[in-house]
């Protein structure tokens, strides 16, 4: 004897459950895409330079390169921060594979203590894989008490491989951007001491 046909409800009902499961399932694996999307970003920029990310390195190279070029420094503040922020020197004439040291100046023009992380960038973008930071104040968020002031150094150099990079032949001109993002403070800052929240890291 031959069983029944499953009814016709029964069938469109399974189908229903099984779209749903599907959907479900694939929410879940956007969301947790979402979640990792942003520190895979920041590790493609960082391994490739990509959209004028620096490199960072522990030590400059053994010899120099050939090309000189002329390094240019940006300081901007985002809105809502009420700080002032600026280069020491506006530029500077570099040789690639030699070190470079140059100060910001930052101010906190607040009465209270205010929190706050650099983001930064090069350009043009194609530079970002061979501008090398051995040190620098944006690997920290910084906390500055109120109306403190602070000198930060950037250590830096040029990969001299900049020098086989085609879009970069008749570049002259390589420009350092930075921009400080207001944090939310992480503890008390007695007047005239600073802050800085080391991590280690680049963002």
């Amino acid at each position: 004897m031959n069983a029944s046909p499953e009814p016709e409800f029964e069938r469109n009902l399974r189908k229903s459950r099984l779209i749903a499961a599907a959907a479900a399932a694939a929410c879940l694996a956007m969301l947790g895409l979402s979640f990792a999307a942003v520190p895979l970003y920041r590790m493609f920029c960082a391994a490739t330079g990509y959209g004028g990310t620096t490199q960072v390195a522990r030590t400059a190279p053994a010899n120099a390169g050939k090309r000189e070029l002329t390094v240019r420094f940006d300081a901007n503040v985002a809105p809502g921060l009420d700080w002032s922020f600026e280069p020491e020197t506006a530029q500077i004439n570099l040789r690639t594979g030699r070190t470079a040291t140059v100060y910001f100046k930052i101010v906190n023009r607040s009465n209270k203590p205010v929190s706050a992380i650099a983001g930064y960038n090069v350009g043009p973008d194609s530079a970002g894989l061979y501008f090398n930071k051995i040190s620098c104040f944006c690997f920290n968020e910084m906390t500055l008490a109120g109306h403190e002031t602070a000198e930060l150094p950037v250590v830096f150099f040029l990969d001299p491989a900049l020098e086989t990079e085609k879009s970069l032949a008749d570049v002259d001109t390589v420009v350092l951007s930075y921009t400080l993002f207001g944090q939310k403070p992480k503890g008390k800052v007695a007047a005239g001491e600073s802050a800085l929240v080391k991590s280690g890291k680049p963002l």
